[in-house]
């Protein structure tokens, strides 16, 4: 699977600021294209400001015009892309980290709405993806290096993840949720 990804510029990462957007982004990215109506709905929105969100998303390069779909009276639009990155070259600049400390809190929200429903949906799932499903932790000593080596292994591993399962019918889009981090308190903090 070769996944398309946008690793934004500071600028457009203040548009993904705003929890609403990040929503907007992914139901996109996993229900495809929609319409500002369409989406205000599913999200308990009025269209006006859901069109506000769009236009801001569109104007930052997240989504684009779906030419294929609509009549000239509603708009239809598409995710530019499958993924967003965060980066992780890049040289300290104050405002660009305190802008992407602020659209972390807006993914945490949503990843939170998400896993939040996925427990809830468990006991509905067929027994099959049940089993293919998983809630763990793990907490690993590692250095800063090795930590990096860890995400690069598992975003290739990712990327790498062919889609024989389709032939089988029994595929659907499957949530894998990465967060990895230095246990708060540890680095700088107490437990140093």
């Amino acid at each position: 699977m070769d996944l398309s990804s946008i690793t934004p510029t500071p600028e457009q990462l203040k548009a993904l600021t705003h929890p609403v957007r990040v929503r907007m982004l992914g139901m996109l990215r996993i229900d495809g294209p929609a319409t500002a109506t369409s989406l205000a709905s599913r999200l308990g929105l009025n269209s006006g400001a859901t069109s506000y969100h769009l236009r801001q998303l569109a104007q930052h390069g997240f989504i684009t015009d779906d030419a294929e779909r609509g009549n000239g009276r509603e708009r239809w639009w598409k995710a530019a892309h499958q993924s967003t990155t965060t980066g992780r070259e890049h040289e300290y600049d104050a405002e660009r980290e305190e802008t992407l400390d602020t659209y972390l809190q807006s993914v945490a929200v949503v990843l939170t709405e998400t896993l939040q429903r996925a427990v809830e949906e468990r006991p509905l799932l067929p027994e099959e993806w049940r089993a293919a499903s998983e809630f763990s932790d793990y907490v690993i000593r590692l250095t800063p290096a090795r930590a990096r080596r860890l995400l690069e292994t598992l975003s290739e591993t990712l990327q790498s993840t062919d889609e024989d399962d389709e032939a089988e019918g029994t595929a659907t889009e499957f949530v894998v949720q990465l967060t990895a981090f230095p246990y708060p308190g540890r680095v700088g903090g107490e437990g140093s």
